[in-house]
C-alpha cells in the first residue's frame, strides 16, 4: 500500500494558478505553509474593526508607514497570507512591484471573531518564524488584544493578553500610544 502525501504548493505556483483562474477571483484564499485556505466571510464586529485599526493607525503614523488591509505578504516560498492589517515600511513604488517581505513588515494585526484558534496556533508560529517582530490579534469576542513579540525558534518569546481598557505601544513606532478600546467595535 502506498501512502498518500500532500502536495505543497510554491508562492509562485499559487500566483499561477490565480492568474489562470484555476482560483476564482471572488474566492478568498490565502497560502499557508503551502496549502491553499479559503478564508471564510467577514462578520460585521470584524469589518468594523479592521476600518477602526486602518484609521487609527493612518491618523497616527501620517505617513511614517503604509497600511495595508488584507493584501498579501510573502514570509517564504511556501508563505503568503494575507493578515486583516499590515503596518509596512514605506516603498517608493507602494509595493508595486512585490508583495512586503518579513524584513519591510513592522506589525501584522489579525482580527479574530471566530478565528482566534486559528490566529493564536497557526498563524503565531508561522509569523514568528518569517521573523515577524511583533504581532497583534484583537480578539473582538472577548475584547481583548494578544500581543506576540520576540521571535525565535518558531515562536515568541513575549506574549501578553490585555483587556480593552488598556494601552499599547508599537515596538516599531516609539512613543505611539494605542488604547485597546479604540480598536474594537462599539458596544450595541
Amino acid at each position: 500500500m502506498v501512502a498518500s502525501q500532500t502536495r505543497r504548493f510554491t508562492v509562485d505556483e499559487y500566483t499561477r494558478m490565480s492568474e489562470l483562474g484555476i482560483l476564482a477571483a471572488t474566492e478568498h484564499t490565502e497560502l499557508v505553509n503551502g496549502e491553499i485556505i479559503t478564508m471564510i466571510a467577514k462578520g460585521f464586529a470584524h469589518a468594523s474593526a479592521t476600518t477602526r485599526i486602518k484609521t487609527l493607525f493612518e491618523l497616527a503614523l501620517q505617513n511614517q508607514a503604509i497600511i495595508r488591509v488584507q493584501d498579501p505578504i510573502r514570509l517564504n516560498n511556501h508563505s503568503e497570507p494575507e493578515p486583516d492589517i499590515v503596518i509596512a515600511v514605506r516603498d517608493p513604488l507602494v509595493y508595486s512591484t512585490h508583495h512586503p517581505s518579513p524584513d519591510e513588515v513592522l506589525l501584522v494585526i489579525e482580527v479574530a471573531d471566530s478565528s482566534l484558534k486559528y490566529d493564536r496556533e497557526t498563524k503565531a508560529p508561522l509569523y514568528s518564524a518569517a521573523g515577524i517582530e511583533e504581532y497583534w490579534i484583537l480578539d473582538v469576542i472577548e475584547r481583548q488584544l494578544y500581543t506576540f513579540r520576540q521571535p525565535k525558534d518558531g515562536r515568541y518569546q513575549t506574549q501578553t493578553i490585555l483587556a480593552e481598557t488598556l494601552t499599547v505601544s508599537p515596538l516599531a513606532f516609539d512613543g505611539l500610544i494605542v488604547q485597546i478600546v479604540d480598536m474594537l467595535p462599539p458596544l450595541a
